[in-house]
């Protein structure tokens, strides 16, 4: 299992065998998510986003905030 070693400036170089898995290089950043139970995932932020500009279609027509009420209220009756 690969492993790194902290450096007094809170910093640690990840192992070669997981920046390839991960498709890492350099100046790729990474994404931190720790779990309650303390594991902590890590995983590289490939796409920034604005190459999901144009994804979704534009809506046929606009819709007022009291329509979007209204749906609210009509899907609690």
């Amino acid at each position: 299992m690969p492993a790194a070693t902290l450096t007094s400036k809170g910093q640690i170089t990840i192992p070669k065998p997981v920046r390839e898995a991960l498709k890492l290089e350099t100046g790729d950043r990474v994404e931190f998510l720790v779990a309650a139970d303390g594991t902590v995932t890590i995983w590289p932020v490939i796409e920034d986003v604005t190459t999901l500009k144009g994804m979704l279609k534009k809506p046929s027509r606009r819709v007022t905030i009291e329509e979007m009420n209204q749906a609210i209220r009509n899907r609690r009756s």
